[in-house]
């Protein structure tokens, strides 16, 4: 199935009420595949795919990151033993012109010799000199020229060894890439073989999945305070925020970011670069890497993480709220906090002042419209301790 089909596919099982209605829990789904199995069961079997695929497209990300990485330091290795090469190549021209002008000077007789038998024996010592330094000139050559061979070698060697690594991460990156289709053709297939009326019990039961999820987040006080008054962002937070709402409604594909699409970390990224703060690729390195915060001190532009392996990540807006890629066929979207799984929060400009003034972007049309989870089954969220650092 293309990936325009798997689109169309994935938006009709996860839109919102206006493209599919709510189907009362009496209806009959209808005899497709998934007859004899509960809403609940379809929904926690769809989540565990898209989460799957989610998990796959990281890995692909971080594979794809390494393989950057690992490309600059070959075409860098392969430059610095081109340079050594050609010095080493002078050097032995060098050291050749010196062995022929000292055999040239110097002659068949020992200096002793030619200076018993100088009819100008002042000019005699005069050429001994000359052909002495000629020799300590050859041999300081001859010593540079060793020193070049062996930087040459050891060059060679780590540029094929640098080489080889590459090889092998291009193969894991292979690897990867059909991991994802693998993982996406399971949501594919699961999709087509439901009826419209399972579609839309599923994405009835996710809408309120999600609302219980939220409520309950807000309500164990994870965020802090109500009566707190709002977070301010830096002034990097506030330029990566509203370039990440720029991005609504554009679709999310595994492996993107930017500039027509976007999966959850490529957004994230994305918008951090434009704000002048480049953070790693993937959600589980901006997780690992990058300085956590307490949820209750978050702020617009920090990074909300979720799922205990650090799969998804997506933007704080404020509000109990964020913007997020969410998963394929969905598009780039303003969604609840607690729309999955929350493992923790991190901030990449730690050192940023919060602004004097912010006022929030301003929410595009629909930016709320669609789907907000997939991944993962129900949960209890955490309070505020167990989410610090």
């Amino acid at each position: 199935m293309s990936g325009r089909l798997l689109r169309l596919v994935c938006t009709a099982a996860v839109a919102t009420g206006i493209t599919l209605a709510p189907v009362p829990a009496a209806a009959d789904p209808g005899p497709g595949t998934g007859a004899g199995r509960s809403v609940a069961t379809l929904l926690t079997d769809l989540q565990r795919l898209y989460r799957e695929a989610e998990k796959a497209t990281e890995a692909y990300n971080g594979t794809e990151e390494r393989l950057t990485a690992q490309r600059a330091v070959v075409k860098r290795l392969d430059a610095e033993a081109a340079r050594a090469r050609l010095s080493l190549r002078d050097s032995r021209g060098e050291a050749g012109r010196l062995a022929r002008q000292q055999y040239r000077s110097s002659g068949d007789l020992s200096p002793y010799l030619r200076l018993l038998l100088a009819r100008d024996p002042r000019h005699a010592l005069d050429r001994g000199h000359v052909i002495g330094r000629l020799a300590r000139e050859r041999a300081d050559t001859v010593g540079r020229l060793t020193g070049r061979e062996k930087r040459a070698d050891e060059l060679a060697g780590r540029a094929r060894e640098a080489l080889a690594r590459q090889v092998a991460l291009a193969q894991r990156q292979e690897e990867a890439r059909d991991d994802v289709r693998e993982r996406l053709g399971a949501v594919e297939e699961l999709l087509a073989s439901l009826t419209p009326g399972e579609l839309a019990a599923v994405a009835q039961a996710e809408r309120s999945g999600t609302a219980r999820a939220q409520e309950s987040f807000l309500a164990s006080g994870a965020l802090g305070d109500d009566a707190k008054p709002p977070a301010r962002p830096s002034a990097g937070g506030d330029r990566a925020v509203r370039f990440a709402v720029e991005q609504v409604g554009k679709p999310y594909e595994w492996g993107a970011e930017g500039p027509a699409s976007f999966d959850c970390s490529g957004l994230t990224s994305a918008a951090w670069e434009r704000a002048g703060t480049p953070i790693p690729r993937t959600s589980q390195e901006q997780w690992a890497r990058l300085e956590r915060v307490p949820l209750d001190e978050l702020r617009p532009g920090d990074l909300v993480v979720y799922f205990p392996e650090a799969t998804h990540v997506a933007m704080y807006l404020g509000d109990g709220k964020v913007v997020q890629a969410p998963r394929p066929g969905a598009e780039v979207k303003v969604s609840p906090i607690a729309a999955n799984p929350v493992l923790g929060a991190v901030r990449p400009d730690p050192g940023g002042e919060p602004v004097r003034w912010y006022a929030p972007p301003r929410l595009p049309e629909g930016a709320t419209d669609g789907s907000d989870e997939g991944y993962a089954g129900g949960y209890a969220p955490a309070a505020p301790e167990t989410s610090m650092r």
